[in-house]
């Protein structure tokens, strides 16, 4: 009978050893690589200016700049920069517009209008998104994570004007963020491909 007694101890001692219990490591741990994960713009997908989607996570192994850009401000004719920055580095960067009619109105135009544009007067290549807010109530949900520190893990950011950029890492993770004064063909950026 004592036998019994022991033995059924031992057997309910190892069963509730091994029944399943939540381990708070294992819970933080997949918390932590969902919040690394989020914090990459390779999360993001966008309309693109022709119609298309451009999806983030493409771009995986190259550095991206986001740049909102407008067609009648006095940093426009940027996008010449823009493109030779692109031609150059193609291999290792891509570059993305977001047009937008944040500042001064100085993005009137329809998507369609917006890529005649700037096919005809800077002859872009590289991928511009459809029109967007950059500011406001009406922010677009990747320049929220791009100007909050809480969600891109990095920075706090204001958009000041048309032409500001981000500098993103192979990985997807926000590096720096220019101010529209700063050319796309400068030390700062260049020194950072």
């Amino acid at each position: 009978m004592v036998k019994l007694i022991s033995l059924s101890l031992v057997v309910a001692a190892l069963s509730f050893q091994c029944s399943p219990v939540p381990d708070n490591r294992i819970e933080a741990a997949a918390s932590q690589q969902a919040a690394f994960e989020a914090s990459s713009i390779h999360q993001f997908k966008v309309a693109a200016l022709d119609g298309g989607t451009i999806d983030f996570v493409s771009f995986k192994g190259k550095k991206i700049l986001v740049v909102n850009t407008a067609s009648k401000c006095g940093y426009t004719p940027q996008y010449k920069d823009l493109e030779a920055l692109y031609e150059k580095y193609k291999d290792k960067l891509v570059i993305v517009g977001f047009p937008a009619n944040n500042f001064a109105w100085q993005e009137p135009g329809s998507n369609a209008e917006i890529k005649e544009f700037c096919e005809k007067n800077y002859g872009v290549t590289f991928p511009m998104a459809a029109k967007i807010s950059v500011k406001g109530k009406n922010m677009a949900p990747i320049y929220h994570w791009l100007t909050h520190k809480e969600e891109n893990g990095v920075m706090d950011a204001t958009i000041s004007w048309n032409f500001n950029k981000f500098l993103l890492d192979e990985n997807g993770k926000l590096m720096e963020h220019f101010s529209s004064n700063v050319k796309p063909m400068s030390e700062e950026i260049v020194s950072k491909l």
